[in-house]
């Protein structure tokens, strides 16, 4: 099937759209769309928000990317929704490790629920995972928990950041291959030896995808059907999926690497086949609205439009750093992260903030390049989205000083209403 990239809504058109929305003249089913208003209204400068289009625009006249869609919100509100170039405003990209985020929303449902714990050993939903030992050591490794894969601590890899035996291991066992389900990715990961001791490190992994084994165990229902019982349809997050059907083919944008070339298009695409392995990890598709659905959800304490999906009690965790000192900051390789530690599936800014980046911040990203950030001091959400491999960080880069500028130290007071006439008299 060719591909037809749906007709866009430039900027200008859609700033109109949205002072429509605000002002309660469309439709009803537009304006549940999303929550949207004006910048001033939830103390955000235009002006601001608007230098976000030349930033994006620079990068894809320098064929950094091929296009953008971005959306910035404050006090749970849309001020911000433009999509560039190739990209349309409801286009459906490849959010790979913003995957994570939720499946880990999954996995805390069932704890609030009583029906997983964060200090549950692994193995009493994978049993194989019992008798595992760390590289290099005849003793049984101390037990991994539930929280340990929450927080990339559990002594797992994922074969291709580094080039140690166990690396090699699950390159040779194909441990991700979408054509087995977790349940046998988990049994090969069973035979395999940890690369360190659960808890003395942080070391990016396969973990979340060991958790949607987890989250199936304990359900007691596949991980992909959990998900969207429990948490697409609730929110209403209708394009996220672990495949793009033939009918949505046309809002499939192509992936691109440097210089735009495309290296996935979207007729030729492994995505429009659904997969045996609903990787929590890195295997869903998505939209910025659906995503921005899911922050705003997780920046309002764990509800949407009256529906509670997690206990308040638990957001403040998952959102809150969970590493101790010694694992602080986290890194991948030899390079840290200055000032981030991580929670429970999402990196926490714990200190060296910038204009870019403020304590409290909170949130991930994925390697086609797509970023989404919740900054709470500020109540401001950002979700960036483009298509450009290896993970690219500077749309990011751009957006967010930009963002983080926008906000006002205090929106301006409302215009009092005129007096009726002899009022006071």
């Amino acid at each position: 099937m060719p591909h037809h990239p749906r007709p866009r809504l430039l900027p200008s058109s859609l700033a109109v759209v949205l002072l429509v929305a605000s002002a309660g003249l469309a439709p009803g089913a537009q304006a549940e769309e999303l929550p949207r208003s004006k910048p001033a209204e939830v103390g955000l400068s235009a002006t601001a928000l608007d230098s976000i289009d030349g930033a994006i625009k620079r990068h894809i006249a320098k064929k950094d990317i091929a296009g953008a869609i971005t959306v910035v919100a404050r006090k749970g509100r849309v001020a911000y929704l433009r999509s560039f170039g190739a990209f349309a405003d409801d286009s459906i990209v490849r959010i790979f490790s913003m995957t994570k985020p939720i499946a880990v929303v999954a996995a805390l449902m069932l704890v609030d629920e009583g029906k997983l714990k964060l200090d549950d050993p692994v193995a009493k939903y994978i049993p194989a995972f019992g008798a595992l030992s760390v590289q290099g050591e005849k003793a049984k490794a101390p037990p991994m928990t539930v929280q340990h894969l929450m927080q990339h601590t559990a002594g797992l890899t994922y074969g291709f950041f580094g080039n140690t035996q166990i690396d090699q291991r699950y390159r040779a066992l194909k441990v991700l291959d979408k054509t087995t389900d977790l349940e046998a990715m988990t049994a090969k990961l069973g035979g395999v030896p940890l690369l360190f001791e659960p808890g003395t490190r942080w070391h990016y992994s396969v973990s979340i995808d060991v958790l949607g084994r987890v989250v199936e165990v304990a359900a007691k229902k596949p991980f992909d059907v959990f998900l969207q019982e429990r948490i697409f349809k609730p929110l209403d997050m209708k394009d996220t999926a672990f495949h793009v059907p033939d009918e949505k083919l046309d809002r499939f944008v192509a992936n691109y690497t440097g210089r735009a070339f495309p290296i996935e298009k979207p007729e030729t695409s492994g995505y429009r086949q659904k997969p045996a392995l609903s990787s929590g990890g890195g295997g869903l598709v998505s939209t910025a609205r659906d995503y921005a659905i899911f922050a705003l959800m997780l920046a309002q304490g764990g509800t949407w439009n009256g529906t509670r999906l997690l206990k308040e009690a638990t957001v403040r965790r998952m959102t809150t750093n969970q590493l101790p000192k010694a694992l602080v900051p986290i890194g991948f390789g030899p390079k840290p992260m200055a000032g981030m530690g991580f929670g429970l599936g999402v990196s926490v800014r714990v200190g060296a903030p910038s204009p870019s980046s403020k304590l409290g911040e909170w949130g991930w990203g994925g390697a086609a390049s797509t970023t989404f950030f919740v900054a709470p001091r500020q109540d401001l959400v950002v979700v960036t989205m483009t298509q450009r491999m290896p993970m690219w960080n500077g749309l990011d880069r751009s957006v967010r000083p930009l963002a983080y500028g926008a906000v006002q130290t205090q929106a301006p007071a409302p215009k009092p209403e005129p007096e009726p006439a002899g009022a006071g008299k």
